[in-house]
């Protein structure tokens, strides 16, 4: 367990006993006072030729809240009321209160949800995701690649995903996003985003609605199925983050439909743009490019190198290629289809307007109107 971790579950420690003590503290200031009175009577009237002093006193007294005796009966008055009357008192405050107090206290599986809105307090600058179906389980999953906190909200107590999610060290609230008093107990108002993500497209806005209203400066990234709402939400209530599930998956689809090697698609605009592997085969005409000139030639951008001396995330245009290297290229599938087509020795083929990130040129020229 990191340092970051152990100090949080301090502070959610200290903050659930604080909710605790709030729940019961009735019952314990009554049994405090209680106490407090007996070991009095008892220090002043016990025995005055041999008085008891506080700590035998507090001791008598503490004993008799739970039924039992240490001491001897007494002759005074007063203190024949605290032998008799304070186990009775003990007896009905220990089983309303104390005790359940005490099992809240050290058994806090059995207070699961209030635990993990004691944990889920105790987060800063970290982003809640709503819905933790197969969509915001692996949304998670690529929050804590990139180091980020992350807190989570299911309506379904028995979802699949949320036992593994909770091994994980994630607070996860059960009920509804909706509900502005679960996004606050998450911590919406200090949180630096919120991801709707549930199989509703309806309850992705109202989430955002209400997350926009706790904090009007949190970014709001929204799942939606429907491509045309979620261009109006994004035009409509500002909310630049909204994305439509079916326009997520139609690149990746389109993509793997042809025989470029493919691993992610998106859309930039309307341009489908791809990020392929591509090794270097032998008697290739791409052994003894520079990666510059491959990018010039091709229209695409070389982003990652892997050769004999390791992994280059970011290849100088100088970079010679050699036979056994590995790319991985952003690009069009046509640009994709030329490099393959170069790669196996089956010749060149014209890609329009070459030249480094022309593509580029085009959306700014599509922007700009003819």
């Amino acid at each position: 367990m990191n340092r970051r971790r152990a100090q949080r579950l301090i502070r959610a420690y200290f903050r659930d006993t604080r909710v605790l003590i709030g729940q019961f503290r009735h019952t314990l200031l009554i049994f405090v006072l209680l106490l407090f009175i007996g070991t009095l009577i008892l220090h002043l009237t016990y025995d005055p030729r041999q008085p008891l002093g506080w700590g035998a006193a507090f001791h008598v007294a503490f004993k008799l809240m739970f039924f039992e005796t240490v001491a001897d009966y007494p002759a005074h008055l007063l203190a024949q009321l605290v032998f008799v009357l304070w186990p009775v008192l003990g007896v009905v405050l220990v089983v309303n209160g104390v005790v359940r107090f005490g099992t809240a206290l050290l058994n806090r599986q059995e207070r699961r949800e209030a635990w993990q809105v004691a944990v889920a307090s105790t987060y800063r600058n970290h982003v809640v995701v709503c819905g933790l179906g197969k969509v915001g389980y692996r949304v998670v999953l690529q929050l804590l690649r990139m180091q980020q906190d992350v807190v989570g909200i299911e309506r379904d107590p028995q979802a699949v995903f949320l036992g593994v999610i909770r091994e994980e060290g994630i607070p996860v609230l059960v009920g509804d996003a909706r509900q502005r008093d679960l996004l606050e107990k998450a911590g919406v108002g200090v949180a630096s985003a919120v991801v709707a993500c549930t199989e509703d497209d309806l309850t992705n806005l109202e989430v955002a609605l209400e997350a926009r209203e706790l904090d009007p400066g949190i970014k709001v990234v929204m799942r939606m199925f429907d491509q045309q709402l979620a261009e109006r939400v994004r035009r409509g209530f500002g909310i630049r983050t909204a994305f439509s599930t079916s326009a997520l998956a139609a690149p990746a689809f389109a993509a793997a439909a042809t025989r470029a090697a493919v691993e992610h698609s998106l859309y930039v605009d309307d341009v489908l743009l791809n990020v392929s592997r591509v090794t270097v085969a032998p008697g290739s005409p791409l052994a003894g490019k520079q990666v510059g000139e491959v990018e010039q030639e091709l229209d695409l951008s070389i982003v990652l190198h892997r050769g004999p001396t390791g992994v280059d995330l970011h290849p100088v245009a100088r970079l010679v290629l050699a036979e056994g290297d590995q790319i991985v290229v952003f690009a069009t599938l046509e640009a994709l289809a030329c490099l393959n087509q170069m790669n196996v020795g089956e010749g060149e083929c014209p890609v329009p307007e070459r030249g480094p990130r022309a593509w580029l040129g085009r959306l700014r020229r599509k922007r700009r109107g003819p």
